[in-house]
């Protein structure tokens, strides 16, 4: 390479208009280390470490703390995180701008109501603090999208059933014509898309989450796909008559819950006679071969806090549903990973609920040839999957 294509710390600082101390605090944060070390030690960057700048001052301006641009900025040595990097901040761009919009629309509305009544409207002072906290929950939407898109992604690239996990349990509901339907929790819409050419024009479908901005993310993923409703729904209190719904789905939702009595009370009252509710989980051994490595490199990993299975499962949680339903069936999804690439195991592992960030960020570059070699040595690691839905039918009588 050229000299010319590196830079001192001083010199790449007095290009990009920012401060020495900045660019050393960005270093010693481990966010902008330098891409060479020169034989006399001097610390230098190239052209490339421009966009990584950008794309950490972008971050920052838009409300994410150091430790936020940490993990999104971790994997940027791909050779096509430039292009990931745009789209990425394209993305949160607008979703800045549609909540700034929000804001300025409710405190305008809020300011005319004062001027024509010479009064305040608390109602839309309360609206604006909930619209001002949306606001700050921005980065928390993105890592809660990214994680879910994560995770799908691990799935549709390595699974080994031709049918996919969406398109299996498409299949199993059964839609029909003028059917309603209401998924909670719904994610960013994946179910939907996967089968979007599948679902008859006249069903209609509401779906909801408790988070509006993985509704937003739905909404977007979505955007080409008819006759879809989205609402932010607590399932504790599902605002719905009783006897609306010939469907409800909760995928991968129940062990997430509260209090399961209240929530699934609600999803048997808003049921029809005769209406099913459909409910995935996971068995004991799902994925199980990810938290042996994982803890073959820091045994005090935990991928997550809490077994979700033990909340909810497949071997048990027939059982806490036939307090509410009838016709109870445990349909399996057969399936396993074969994973043959080190990257795509590495964003799955960092995404999960655990606490394996605590580990693993403090040495990531270890953990990152710790998880190449397993790959390199063993070629594809196959990992169980032990997954599938629970298909509850609504008595013709009142079960509850």
């Amino acid at each position: 390479m050229k000299d010319k294509t590196y830079y001192t710390t001083g010199e790449f600082a007095n290009r990009a208009k920012v401060s020495i101390r900045t660019i050393r605090y960005y270093d010693k944060q481990g966010i902008l280390k330098p891409t060479h070390m020169s034989e006399s030690g001097y610390r230098l960057y190239t052209d490339s470490d421009f966009a990584k700048l950008q794309k950490i001052l972008s971050l920052k301006l838009l409300g994410f703390s150091l430790d936020e641009i940490s993990d999104i900025t971790r994997n940027d040595n791909d050779h096509d995180y430039i292009k990931h990097s745009f789209a990425l901040q394209l993305q949160l761009v607008k979703k800045k701008i549609e909540q700034l919009q929000l804001m300025e629309q409710s405190i305008l509305e809020t300011n005319k109501v004062f001027e024509e009544k010479k009064e305040i409207d608390w109602n839309q002072i309360i609206r604006l603090i909930h619209i001002t906290n949306m606001e700050k929950s921005l980065s928390e939407q993105y890592k809660n999208s990214v994680n879910i898109n994560v995770r799908i992604n691990l799935h549709k690239e390595y699974s080994k059933n031709p049918k996919g996990w969406f398109q299996w349990i498409y299949n199993e509901l059964h839609v029909t014509k003028s059917m309603k339907i209401l998924e909670i929790g719904c994610g960013n819409g994946e179910l939907w898309k996967v089968n979007g050419d599948k679902i008859p024009n006249s069903c209609e479908i509401i779906l909801s989450d408790i988070s509006i901005g993985m509704l937003n993310d739905a909404k977007e993923n979505l955007k080409n796909t008819g006759n879809i409703q989205y609402k932010v729904i607590d399932c504790h209190d599902i605002p719905y008559e009783d006897e609306t719904f010939d469907l409800v789905i909760a995928n991968h939702v129940l062990f997430y819950l509260k209090d399961h009595d209240k929530a699934l009370t609600e999803i048997n009252r808003v049921l029809k006679k005769g209406g099913y509710f459909y409910c995935s989980t996971y068995g004991k051994d799902h994925m199980k071969e990810i938290d042996q490595l994982v803890k073959e490199f820091d045994n005090r990993i935990a991928l997550s806090l809490i077994n979700l299975y033990d909340i909810f499962g497949l071997e048990d949680g027939q059982l806490e549903l036939s307090n509410y339903f009838s016709d109870i069936e445990s349909l399996r999804y057969e399936d396993f990973l074969l994973v043959n690439k080190a990257q795509p195991l590495i964003d799955y592992i960092v995404s999960c609920h655990g606490n394996q960030n605590d580990y693993i960020m403090e040495s990531y570059n270890e953990f990152y040839n710790f998880i190449m070699d397993k790959v390199k040595k063993k070629g594809n690691l196959k990992i169980t999957k032990a997954a599938g839905i629970f298909r509850c039918k609504k008595n013709e009588t009142n079960f509850i």
